[in-house]
């Protein structure tokens, strides 16, 4: 158990130096073990979801009490079905196929040395995160799949449920035979433990911060450790004067206002000029109960629009909230994206594949999309399982970061005796 009379600093060194010895060990576990780890942490969430939805509760009231955004209380919220499918996700990991080992590329040098890069754990990874108390299943999950040992600092709103899920995570861990402390969660919401972790680069190899902009940009700011992260979704769907209509209402209404707090969410929708059907696109969202933000042109086509300012065009709203604007083709568009995207998702919708391929090479985000919705950026989507989150930047990982994004690789070299001249 952690001692809570520790200064925040001295508490997360217990933890992390706990965490490193716990990191070697499930290293060297077999595959094997580490999938019956996961089954078994899955079937203790089901067991134990009344207890988990009891301690959301909780959570949930405090969190009305603070006033909460009812994109944040929908983040939160956990109930029956929210719960077993988290347990079906910590499942679904179990069943991927093992990263650890693969060999990436080999090569034969002139003098005869084997070279090749082979995948291995991280180490220990920080998770800081906000909200959705899932996080903290999904997170345990795949950095134990990976090999990874994590800590897990999750929001003061979600304190009673990240333990409750913590809890029965580590029970299934303990169960199968491997330490505890593979999964620690801070036990404090002390701010001050943030801090520590950021700095703590003797004990953690990554930082992956999932959150609101403030979180992110201050662990960007802080971090003594390699980050993950992605600081905003300001994601587009353009509908190209080629797009079907059907198709165009269906995907951006979908896009829009399927989950308006994911990270995957629509914030601008761009529309060509040349196609015939935006007034029909503007109905359909505020029928769907969306505010709509527009230029002149958009505004001239239903009074219900409001004037977009040049703030909107930078703006994740995470709510049922969109600006839009009228271009003048692709490139029109391209450009916009490049001067107010957060490099995350943008998606085209058209049936010219010329034009399509044009954008999905010319636009330079972590995920481009053609003739999709952007709601789709999300590892279980992508057959990954379980995501860490999405990185937007262009080390290491990119996109939705899974089992792949969680590990690092190391060169073997075998020789048969070479001296260097």
């Amino acid at each position: 158990m952690n001692d809570l009379t520790q200064t925040p600093e001295m508490l997360i060194a217990t933890m992390g130096a706990r965490a490193r010895r716990a990191a070697a060990i499930i290293a060297q576990a077999s595959d094997a073990q580490k999938a019956d780890a996961l089954r078994r942490a899955a079937q203790a969430l089901r067991d134990q979801a009344p207890a988990i939805i009891a301690a959301n509760a909780r959570d949930m009231d405090n969190a009305v009490a603070n006033g909460l955004s009812p994109a944040m209380l929908d983040r939160l919220k956990l109930n029956e079905d929210r719960v077993a499918a988290t347990a079906d996700g910590v499942d679904q990991v179990a069943a991927l196929a093992n990263p650890l080992g693969s060999v990436i590329d080999t090569s034969v040098r002139p003098n005869g040395l084997e070279l090749s890069r082979v995948r291995v754990p991280l180490g220990v990874i920080g998770i800081i995160y906000e909200s959705r108390p899932n996080v903290t299943a999904d997170a345990a999950a795949l950095c134990l799949r990976a090999g990874n040992a994590v800590i897990l600092r999750g929001g003061s709103e979600a304190k009673e449920s990240n333990r409750a899920i913590h809890a029965a995570i580590v029970d299934g861990i303990v169960a199968a035979g491997l330490p505890a402390d593979v999964v620690q969660l801070v036990p404090t919401t002390d701010r001050a433990a943030v801090g520590a972790l950021l700095k703590a680069s003797e004990f953690v190899d990554l930082i992956v911060p999932r959150g609101g902009k403030s979180l992110v940009a201050r662990v960007q700011e802080e971090a003594r450790v390699p980050v993950l992260a992605h600081l905003d979704g300001i994601n587009h769907s353009y509908v190209d004067g080629a797009a079907d209509p059907a198709m165009a209402q269906a995907l951006v209404v979908n896009a829009k206002m399927r989950r308006t707090g994911v990270c995957g969410s629509t914030e601008t929708v761009l529309i060509d000029r040349a196609y015939g059907h935006a007034p029909a696109l503007v109905q359909a969202l505020l029928d769907a109960q969306c505010e709509v933000r527009g230029d002149a042109a958009v505004q001239a086509m239903d009074a219900r629009v409001t004037a977009a300012s040049d703030e909107d065009w930078d703006t994740e709203y995470l709510d049922a909230i969109v600006s839009i604007r009228l271009v003048d083709g692709v490139e029109d568009a391209i450009s916009h994206i490049a001067a107010h995207a957060s490099h995350h998702t943008d998606a085209i919708i058209t049936e010219d594949a010329a034009t399509a391929e044009h954008f999905l090479n010319a636009v330079d985000s972590a995920i481009v999309m053609w003739n999709a919705s952007t709601q789709f950026a999300d590892g279980g989507e992508f057959g990954l399982g379980a995501e860490i989150g999405i990185s937007t930047g262009r080390l290491h990982a990119r996109g939705p970061v899974a089992l792949e994004g969680l590990t690092t690789y190391k060169w073997i070299v075998r020789g048969r005796g070479q001296t260097r001249p």
